[in-house]
């Protein structure tokens, strides 16, 4: 059975990977569609022309309000592929925001992080308008997205830089994602990371605190795109800081099956949809108060440029 199950996801990754377009279609157009409303293409940043997408429950009130931002090594990927997991999270309960954010070679680091806390501030003014509730946002991401998520509830400076911080964020997760991921060996993304100063300033493990929002870490064993490593490095700094943190680990799924497992479609899955559908609906709800200290250290490198990238 084993042995079906990875073939199976392999013929997933493989649609993925090679037409992307349309296998998300297939992927969409086989996901809950009857109980979910969908707005796309509304725009919260007019001066950087980046729009987002909307799933929600047709009756949502008060809901739960989870923003998404998708993988691809911070230099490609689209919005519109992930309306499967769009559609999917919201059939439960869920009102699901799916922001652009630009990449390389349009931007380096840290434009896509300023642009990621746009969007959340932007999802936390409007959530009441799509039926949801701002007091319970939380954030979730897919490899670089996952990456963009953890920068944000680890690093306060992109969410103070607009008008927020991270007391804003109820809980948050991460799929595959690379959090301390150095040395760079690949010549592109020291280029994209070339700006960061020092360096180890980029990464999200450096920055963990008392103050990062509960957690929940999903990684599959046999992930040959990022070291599973890096997930279970975090999950122990998390651990050490007194953050609540729940580890999944699979097996089977490798890299990108951990996001297509939020499709509702294939039954290998289950187990990483439930686990991320029951945290994200749980009752975890940030302190009342003000935001968190901001991080400063030997290590804090230059401040968060997002009033100009």
């Amino acid at each position: 059975m084993k042995r079906i199950l990875t073939a199976i996801t392999a013929a997933s990754v493989t649609l993925l990977n090679l037409t992307a377009c349309s296998g998300a279609r297939v992927l969409e157009s086989l996901a809950p569609s009857e109980s979910v409303a969908v707005t796309r293409d509304v725009v919260f940043d007019a001066e950087r022309e980046l729009s987002l997408d909307v799933y929600r429950p047709v009756d949502a009130t008060d809901a739960p309000v989870v923003v998404f931002f998708w993988g691809g090594s911070w230099q490609s990927g689209d919005r519109s592929t992930y309306g499967f997991l769009g559609r999917t999270l919201a059939s439960r309960g869920l009102v699901v925001m799916i922001p652009d954010y630009r990449v390389y070679p349009e931007v380096r680091y840290p434009a896509f992080l300023c642009d990621s806390a746009r969007a959340v501030a932007w999802a936390r003014e409007q959530a009441t308008a799509y039926g949801g509730d701002p007091a319970r946002l939380s954030l979730l991401g897919h490899s670089a997205g996952a990456y963009n998520a953890a920068m944000l509830v680890t690093d306060a400076r992109y969410l103070e830089s607009v008008g927020g911080g991270r007391d804003w964020i109820a809980s948050w997760a991460g799929l595959a994602g690379p959090y301390d991921f150095l040395p760079l060996n690949d010549a592109t993304l020291e280029r994209i990371f070339e700006p960061a100063d020092p360096l180890a300033s980029s990464q999200p493990v450096n920055w963990v605190d008392a103050d990062v929002p509960p957690t929940l870490l999903v990684v599959s064993a046999d992930d040959p795109v990022v070291d599973p490593r890096n997930t279970e490095r975090l999950a122990r700094r998390l651990e050490q800081s007194g953050v609540p943190v729940e580890l999944l680990r699979v097996d089977n799924l490798r890299h990108a099956g951990l996001v297509i497992s939020l499709s509702n479609v294939f039954p290998f899955g289950e187990e990483v949809l439930a686990t991320v559908s029951r945290f994200l609906l749980g009752p975890a709800t940030p302190d009342d108060g003000m935001p968190g200290p901001v991080h400063a250290s030997a290590e804090a490198g230059t401040p968060a440029r997002c009033g100009v990238s």
